[in-house]
């Protein structure tokens, strides 16, 4: 089957920087991400897809090889077999994290899941535990200001009858007969090359050394039991969608006293009533009156800490994109914050008085009221390059 080419894959050109590889890669995996896409397998393949892609582009000397080569360049190359969010936050832990820059913001959202996967013949106390996923609904106000929540999750947790051994009390463990207390298993052949030594993780103590010699009733010797925690998460101002936060430890209980997993929270937020946003701006959309749009006044509007008195000139026209500056969501990776930009949109009423209507046919006569197109395109710039600009 013929792969695709690894630049269409992340959606950049052959000239993108290191940096702009890296943003497209991860904007691919957030989206194509298994908690997104539970069941999906389509999302999974590009998943893997774009990570395949991403091993290649990432690497100088991988990118210098598949662009002078093709695929056939980087034929040779071991790519990692990705199965789940794990090893995309083992493997690639600068995108999800270290991006974020070396302060408290790394420690909240650097690395994803580390990979603590025990190696074969590494002798270990217990497995670790699995990690857990868990979504945070967020308001903007409380992005803005940032926000302690609990949450409850279901997690195996130690057995407290055993304090996690699954050995029986009293019981205690005993040297594993398979692999004399070394955790390993080693297999030596021969062959025309010389004298081969394989080693694997024994099977009967899983790479422990020990052996039970009574299972805890409790806990059939696992070490751990089904329970529920509420942990608290302190969430930062300044977060987006998709931002993931890890709890170290937070997941589910190794076996046999292994070192717990992770809990991996990711951040999601909800539709805001008036505001829509956009980066660390935010856009409200402002109706006024046909008055208070000729005659000027100050009104009273939303913002993400309150309400706010904002000064109409005269003469506003619809369309005209006011800033607030400071009002929108604080900088995550630096001091700051974004500004509020009000759309001003001024409101046609349905129904008049019939003395309403004898004023407004006065207006219709009078050459103050009649659009002066030579005025308009005089005025600049349409309201979309003005918006733009405002965000810019």
């Amino acid at each position: 089957m013929t792969k695709r080419d690894y630049y269409e894959i992340l959606g950049v050109g052959r000239s993108a920087t290191a940096d702009d590889v890296k943003k497209a890669y991860r904007k691919l995996a957030l989206k194509y991400h298994p908690d997104r896409n539970p069941g999906n397998k389509e999302a999974e393949e590009k998943f893997k897809e774009a990570a395949e892609a991403y091993e290649v582009l990432g690497d100088p000397d991988k990118r210098q090889r598949y662009d002078r080569y093709g695929h056939d360049g980087v034929r040779g190359t071991n790519f990692r077999e990705f199965t789940d969010v794990n090893d995309i936050f083992s493997t690639f832990g600068d995108i999800f994290g270290g991006g974020f820059g070396g302060s408290i913001f790394e420690e909240v959202f650097g690395g994803g899941s580390r990979g603590r996967r025990r190696g074969a013949g590494q002798r270990t106390e217990g497995t670790r535990g699995a990690d857990l996923r868990a979504t945070i609904r967020l308001t903007l106000e409380e992005i803005a200001t940032g926000i302690e929540k609990k949450i409850r999750i279901r997690r195996l947790k130690s057995c407290d009858v055993c304090a996690g051994t699954g050995a029986k009390p009293g019981s205690g463990k005993t040297t594993c007969p398979e692999c004399n207390g070394t955790g390993e298993i080693r297999q030596v052949s021969r062959s025309v090359f010389g004298q081969f030594v394989n080693i694997t993780t024994c099977a009967s103590c899983g790479g422990e050394g020990r052996v039970i010699r009574q299972p805890c009733t409790t806990c059939g010797g696992e070490g751990r039991v089904q329970g529920e925690s509420t942990i608290k998460v302190n969430v930062p101002a300044g977060v987006s969608e998709g931002n993931y936060i890890p709890l170290r430890g937070q997941g589910h209980e190794g076996r046999r006293g292994g070192p717990p997993g992770d809990l991996l929270v990711l951040i999601e937020e909800q539709p805001h009533e008036y505001f829509h946003r956009e980066d660390d701006n935010i856009l409200y959309d402002l109706w006024i009156s046909f008055p208070v749009a000729v005659l000027g006044g100050d009104v009273e509007i939303p913002t993400l800490t309150g309400k706010a008195r904002l000064t109409i000139d005269p003469a506003t026209p619809s369309g005209r994109a006011l800033r607030m500056k400071e009002r929108g969501i604080p900088h995550l990776n630096s001091h700051g914050r974004g500004d509020q930009i009000v759309r001003v949109n001024i409101w046609v009423p349905r129904e008049l008085s019939a003395r309403e209507r004898e004023i407004l046919k006065d207006f219709q006569k009078s050459q103050n009221f009649i659009p002066n197109e030579e005025e308009i395109r005089a005025s600049g710039k349409s309201f979309f390059e003005k918006v733009k600009d405002a965000f810019s």
